[in-house]
């Protein structure tokens, strides 16, 4: 049994853009990959992808130069904060990597971002995303 949520499509691991967006956005909708960066002195930084998360920290764990893993996850909608405070519902789909400790919130429902911007949020609008 994984403790870590299993990716949308075996099948299309590999196939995403290595370039997006990193962090952000507060929820997630999907795990796509997830993915170890990799740093030598005489090459260009690289990665590898894996299906699951345990499959990806091994790797880490077992090579020199690299990374603790990343979660490419797929947010249909998100929270933008352009201002400390100052949230903004973005209703367009993009694709971002994550550190996989954020994974431990449960994935958006579509109460979610409008409990989030809600007036009668609590202090810590946190604690929403958190489940």
């Amino acid at each position: 049994m994984t403790e870590y949520p299993k990716v949308k499509d075996p099948g299309l691991v590999g196939t995403y853009p290595a370039l997006v967006k990193s962090g952000g956005g507060y929820v997630w909708d999907e795990v796509l990959e997830y993915r170890v960066w990799c740093h030598s002195s005489d090459e260009d930084d690289y990665y590898y992808v894996f299906d699951t998360c345990e499959e990806a920290l091994k790797f880490s764990n077992a090579t020199q130069g690299a990374e603790e893993p990343l979660a490419l996850v797929l947010q249909e909608e998100y929270i933008n904060e352009p201002q400390p405070g100052k949230y903004e519902h973005i209703k367009a789909a993009r694709m971002t990597e994550w550190p996989v400790e954020l994974l431990s919130r449960p994935k958006r429902t579509t109460n979610t971002i409008p409990d989030f911007l809600s007036p009668d949020a609590p202090t810590n609008r946190l604690d929403i995303i958190r489940g």
